[in-house]
């Protein structure tokens, strides 16, 4: 395994990457809004919830027992008797070939998911996925 992951720069549609140091050894495709594992065999063994302001919170994925998604209301993941809600944008969106947010926390592919800055909502593609909340 290689000590990096991409970080994909500019707009979705383009194809230039950039390698960045990764933490955990692992390859992570960057969406901006959240982080995908590459290899058709990895899994995530915890998802990583990234607020504005500092606070994150993970959650092991063998404790989700439910994912929802509703158009209206976004995510929602019920872990043990709470729930946590991602609100935002192109959620169920296809952002690249078979890569979608919640196809993905559905299948533990999912590294982080983080709320989108201000700056980065008006200036993204229309189909890339925005995070407007993430609540717990």
């Amino acid at each position: 395994m290689t000590d990096k992951f991409v970080r994909r720069r500019g707009r979705l549609s383009e194809d230039r990457f950039e390698l960045v140091p990764s933490a955990d050894g692992g390859a992570v495709d960057d969406f901006h809004s959240f982080g995908w594992l590459r290899g058709v065999r990895e899994r995530a063994s915890m998802l990583e919830l990234r607020k504005k302001s500092g606070n994150v919170l993970a959650v092991a994925y063998s404790w989700i027992e439910r994912v929802e998604f509703d158009p209206t209301e976004g995510i929602i993941l019920r872990v043990r008797n709470d729930a946590i809600r991602i609100k935002g944008r192109n959620l169920n969106a296809e952002v690249r070939p078979e890569v979608r947010l919640f196809r993905g926390i559905a299948r533990h592919r999912i590294a982080w998911v983080e709320e989108t800055e201000s700056q980065a909502r008006m200036s993204g593609p229309q189909l890339s996925v925005v995070i407007d909340e993430i609540a717990w």
